[in-house]
């Protein structure tokens, strides 16, 4: 037999439950509504995306053995506030049209292979030393240092002239863009080795001069 007292108190219980139930619900959907009116008076805005620029990519053909310009219009960071980044971005571009399945050079990879450029001043020897070994006399200009991925160099195909047409090209198209770099520098994973894939020798200091066809088009 239920008491009239037990009675009372469930239903007191019952009542507390209900009321709770009803407050909860009000919070809850008063936070969805501020949310919302968060939201709403947010003003929206475009992401930011790099204005579209012509560059000059010096694309290796394994055909003729030579270089071609290909002007293309790319989004690029800005050359004063990141020359570097800019540089890279151009790299990377020039990686991509070399691994697609249509390529004249065809090398696996593409724009990730390339980890960092750095541009420097150009080291000058004093007058009348000789330049330390591997690294030539510079009359002003930049030095680039390209630092490649590991897996880049693992899987490029292996051959004197398939290697020296990749590096050449990413010199000549460094100068094609910043006619200010003089010469050029190639690490792996942030470290000097001794070949791209066995050929190409990476210890070295390239000159630009060197890597760029007479006819080469700069934007």
């Amino acid at each position: 037999m239920i008491r009239r007292y037990q009675t009372v108190l469930f239903i007191l219980l019952l009542a507390a439950s209900v009321i709770m139930t009803v407050l909860l619900w009000r919070q809850l959907d008063r936070a969805h509504q501020h949310m919302l009116d968060g939201q709403s008076s947010t003003p929206t805005e475009a992401p930011q995306v790099a204005p579209a620029e012509p560059a000059t990519l010096m694309a290796a053909s394994d055909a003729d053995g030579a270089l071609q310009p290909r002007v293309l219009s790319l989004p690029l960071p800005s050359l004063a506030a990141n020359p570097g980044a800019r540089a890279r971005a151009i790299l990377g571009r020039l990686l991509d049209l070399y691994a697609a399945s249509d390529s004249a050079h065809p090398v696996p990879g593409g724009a990730a292979s390339v980890l960092e450029v750095f541009l420097l001043p150009a080291p000058q020897s004093a007058p009348g030393a000789a330049p330390a070994k591997g690294t030539p006399a510079q009359n002003g200009g930049e030095l680039a240092v390209v630092n490649l991925s590991g897996s880049f160099a693992a899987n490029h195909p292996s051959g004197i002239e398939t290697e020296t047409l990749t590096v050449l090209s990413i010199c000549a198209t460094l100068h094609a863009n910043f006619p200010r770099i003089t010469s050029v520098r190639f690490l792996v994973d942030g470290k000097q080795v001794d070949t791209l894939a066995g050929h190409a020798d990476l210890t070295r200091t390239y000159l630009t001069s060197q890597a760029v066809p007479a006819e080469a088009v700069t934007p």
